[in-house]
C-alpha cells in the first residue's frame, strides 16, 4: 500500500485558542458519548468532530484517525472493484 504524502498544514493555534479549541473538542467528545449510551441522540455526530478537533493536539487520535481512514478507504476500493466485476 502506497502512501500518499501529507498535504502541508498550518500548525495548530496555540495559546488561548488551542484552549478553547481542546475544551470544544473534549466537550464534543463528551456529548457524542453520552449520545452513544442514551437512545436520545445519534452520538457519532458529536464524536467525529470531536475526534478531527483533537487530532491537531494529540497524536494518538491522529493515529487513529489516519487508521480509519486507510480502512474506510479499503473498503471503498472492494466495493468500486465488485460494482465493476
Amino acid at each position: 500500500m502506497s502512501r500518499e504524502p501529507a498535504e502541508p498544514s498550518l500548525p495548530p493555534p496555540t495559546g488561548w485558542r488551542a484552549v478553547l479549541r481542546i475544551a470544544s473538542g473534549i466537550g464534543l467528545l463528551i456529548i457524542g458519548i453520552m449520545g452513544l449510551i442514551l437512545p436520545v441522540m445519534p452520538g457519532w455526530i458529536f464524536v467525529i468532530p470531536g475526534l478531527v478537533i483533537l487530532a491537531d493536539y494529540f497524536p494518538p487520535i491522529k493515529r487513529l484517525l489516519d487508521w480509519a481512514k486507510a480502512k474506510y478507504e479499503e473498503v471503498r476500493k472492494k466495493e468500486e472493484k465488485s460494482k465493476s466485476c
